[in-house]
């Protein structure tokens, strides 16, 4: 198809062939110029100039603008692609076809994810007694893929083909062309995303929910106290709990919150508004974990703020002068979930803790601290569980609708790998401050809570994903829990958490269309049992090149990511980097043999859509979640494997190819955010100052030959060596470029989930080596992992090989 696909100049037949093992030692610099290869930044840049804007869902099958680019969603039919983006969007119509093409049929879902500006919140449809309206045999809910029949008494579901009886209370008559008098007056006729307001039979022992309670659960042993943590979150709390989330429609939270701090026992805290003082109740028998107190642990924050106040002055008093520093984790745990069960709740635990948990108590965990296993065949052993207490627990806050969120202040091991399954399990998530300090990471701690508390948030969901006939959802990836074959359950999903599922033929596709229907029930943040409704169609082909123009590169490798990171717990990491290289190499000869113009075979040829692929893929199998070895902690590794698994397309593409911007020539005049460059040191010059983050790390690089005028004004020194690399953030001046660069870190920030510290690397420094890691595009400094050039001249290679 013209100017659908892109050749790149390659070593000629008679170029040298590769060593057995793997690639050149020296690249072949002079036959491959790195401007010539496809370039994220321009992709991103055409795709931003080309389908930035609005983007209409009023068609089946059309291919959403990238991640990346700007845009904003007219909801005319089909959920919008914030919610959920699908791998490709012209399906082929067998399995046969499935396997040559090497595509994998996946959905990345974010049921709850934030709207741009001028997008419509989806509308919320109450049915009343009636509840919502269903297919008889798959249960689908109404949808714009119903079609009226009979006058308007019966319904046809275009996922299963089944009849309907409409009921008589939604009963309306058919116009001329066979659509409802109604149609444009009901939104869940209409659009592809809106919520229905779910009745008794749709909730817990078929009652009503009350409000989701946050609770505090915090680890009071002395190393908490010492950094200053303890003190930290009593002084900010009230700032924290200012921030709970408000539902829409309503004009304050009316969660509750309730606390707990722990170190080898346990003790809760009644704030019941009457009293004259907090009580503290300690249970100390943690064998047997049990809630001692009915009424008052839960309380509106507003009408027992003085009773908060005191407890947050007492707590750090209490515990001021302790020597514990042998803590317990799972009956703290254990603890929360008790008191939100008793109080017949659903909600989320925030859990500040320490150190590996070594008491004597139920969770004791066992040191096993050994990095040079991992990148080996053997390093499962120290990625995946120790004991299952963690994960059975998971599975009991997720029965009780108690979702976990892990922040972890460790200055050792800690056994991420084994905690962490609680906030997994849950729909958690974890977030890590190695050697915390409060002077100088109290403001990024602070920050993340207040982020992670006030952000859009569902509560007891259970997720569903139901296909039209021929395909059907067979493999799920993701921070949740299964207790049967087709429902998500998660305790807990908000705005910045994904899940992937993969979608296979059952039969061979008969109809035009494809259909998807997502349904989340949750309890909303004011308590109100809800049902979002997530509605995709896609069309059919039995065309390899329309499979290949309307593929989506992002989505493809987030579900690769989560994929190969779910069987990195059962394989030996080789094998799982070595399967992505040969799927993306089956996918590109794929396309070379059967879509592509015949050209010479020393033309590599990549469809437009794909032609970052050979990208991607090599660095997927960089990144620290599939390739951090002993240069990495255990808990690193494991900090980043759950990171990765929760994360959505938005977050993943920065951290995957991480964004490296110039600010040494910034327009002070100007607010945008400068243009990023290609991620590599070449692109860097020594008069140059660059920021690199991929969303966990965040460094600021400064050339030797950085102009006096940028030092002085950013850094008040007269050159790169006077700057202060120790401190971490910038220091504060008044002139236009301080302002501005300032206000470049700050919008990085504010975009971002969580707060990255801000390192200074100056060039040639011992921290350069760390950064360099970043730099996806250039050869691995300590694993020797191939570059960008080398890996394409590998993967053309691998497709030569496939297509002879």
């Amino acid at each position: 198809m013209p100017g659908h696909q892109q050749q790149y100049p390659q070593q000629g037949p008679g170029s040298p062939q590769y060593p057995p093992g793997g690639m050149p030692a020296a690249p072949q610099q002079k036959r491959l110029d790195p401007d010539s290869m496809p370039n994220p930044i321009q992709v991103m840049t055409e795709n931003q100039r080309s389908c930035g804007g609005v983007f209409a869902t009023n068609q089946a099958g059309l291919v959403p603008p990238l991640v990346t680019t700007k845009y904003v969603t007219q909801d005319q039919g089909n959920t919008g692609p914030r919610f959920m983006r699908s791998t490709m969007y012209n399906v082929p119509v067998n399995t046969d076809m499935m396997k040559q093409s090497a595509v994998p049929f996946a959905l990345i879902i974010s049921p709850f994810a934030r709207l741009a500006d001028k997008e419509l919140a989806p509308p919320i449809v109450n049915f009343g007694e009636l509840g919502p309206i269903r297919c008889i045999r798959c249960k689908a809910y109404m949808c714009p893929f119903m079609q009226f029949i009979d006058g308007g008494r019966r319904f046809q579901c275009l996922l299963c083909k089944a009849t309907t009886d409409v009921p008589a209370e939604y009963f309306q008559h058919l116009d001329h062309t066979g659509q409802r008098m109604d149609k444009y007056e009901r939104p869940e006729l209409v659009l592809g995303t809106y919520e229905f307001v779910a009745t008794k039979d749709y909730c817990r022992n078929n009652v009503l929910p009350k409000s989701p309670a946050m609770v505090f659960v915090i680890d009071v042993s002395y190393n908490n106290v010492k950094s200053g943590l303890v003190h930290l979150l009593c002084a900010e709390m009230k700032n924290i709990i200012r921030n709970l989330p408000i539902d829409e429609g309503q004009t304050r939270s009316t969660m509750k919150v309730g606390f707990i701090t722990y170190n080898s026992s346990v003790h809760f805290y009644n704030l019941k508004s009457n009293l004259a003082q907090p009580q503290m109740m300690v249970v100390g028998d943690v064998q047997e974990m049990f809630m001692p107190l009915l009424d008052g642990f839960l309380v509106d924050p507003e009408e027992s703020s003085a009773l908060i106040d005191s407890l947050m002055e007492q707590i750090p008093r209490m515990f001021g002068d302790t020597r514990e520093t042998e803590t317990i984790l799972l009956p703290a745990l254990q603890a929360g979930l008790e008191a939100l069960k008793a109080s017949e709740s659903v909600g989320k635990l925030y859990v500040f803790h320490s150190s590996l948990p070594t008491a004597e108590a139920p969770g004791k965990l066992k040191m096993r601290d050994d990095r040079k296993l991992l990148g080996t065949d053997k390093e499962k052993t120290v990625l995946t569980p120790q004991s299952t207490v963690y994960n059975m627990l998971g599975q009991d806050c997720v029965g009780a609708g108690v979702s976990v969120d892990l922040f972890v202040f460790n200055n050792s091991y800690i056994d991420l790998a084994t905690i962490g399954q609680v906030a997994r399990l849950t729909g958690g998530e974890i977030y890590k401050y190695t050697y915390f300090q409060a002077d100088i990471d109290g403001q990024r701690v602070v920050n993340d809570v207040i982020k992670n508390i006030s952000r859009p948030i569902a509560f007891d969901t259970v997720m569903r994903v139901r296909t039209s006939t021929g395909i059907r959802p067979t493999d799920f990836y993701g921070h949740f829990f299964m207790s049967n074959t087709t429902d998500m359950e998660v305790a807990s999903i908000d705005c910045d958490k994904s899940v992937a599922v993969e979608i296979k033929h059952d039969d061979k596709l008969t109809d035009e269309n494809v259909f998807i229907q997502v349904a989340l029930l949750y309890t909303s943040c004011s308590g109100q049992r809800r049902l979002r409704i997530l509605n995709l169609s896609m069309k059919t082909c039995n065309q390899l090149a329309d499979l290949f123009r309307t593929c989506d590169l992002d989505t493809m490798i987030l579900f690769f990511a989560k994929q190969g990171l779910f069987k990195l717990m059962e394989n030996n990491p080789k094998v799982i980097k070595d399967s992505l290289i040969s799927r993306a190499a089956q996918i590109l000869a794929c396309y070379r043999k059967n879509c592509a113009s015949p050209t010479s075979a020393g033309q590599l040829i990549l469809p437009e859509c794909m032609k970052l692929l050979p990208l991607y893929v090599s660095c997927l199998l960089k990144n620290d979640s599939f390739s951090g070895g002993s240069d990495l902690t255990l808990d690193d590794r494991s900090y980043v494997i759950y990171f990765v698994m929760s994360m959505d397309l938005q977050t993943s593409v920065q951290f995957f190819y991480p964004r490296l911007i110039p600010i040494h020539d910034v327009n002070v005049e100007d607010s945008n955010m400068p243009a990023s460059i290609r991620c590599t040191a070449e692109k860097m010059m020594e008069d140059g100052a660059y920021i690199l983050e991929n969303g966990i790390h965040m460094f600021m690089w400064l050339g030797l030959g950085l102009s006096p005028e940028f030092t002085q004004s950013v850094f008040g020194a007269q050159c790169t060596q006077q700057i202060d690399t120790d401190r971490t953030g910038l220091p504060v001046f008044d002139n236009p470029l301080s302002k501005r660069v300032r206000a470049v870190v700050e919008s990085i920030q504010a975009e971002k989930n969580r707060c990255m510290r801000l390192t200074l690397v100056k060039q040639r420094d011992k921290l350069e080596n760390v950064l360099r890691h970043f730099l996806v595009e250039d050869r691995g400094m300590s694993d020797g992992s191939a570059s960008y050039v080398d890996f394409l001249c590998h993967m053309h290679k691998e497709i030569r090989t496939l297509l002879s």
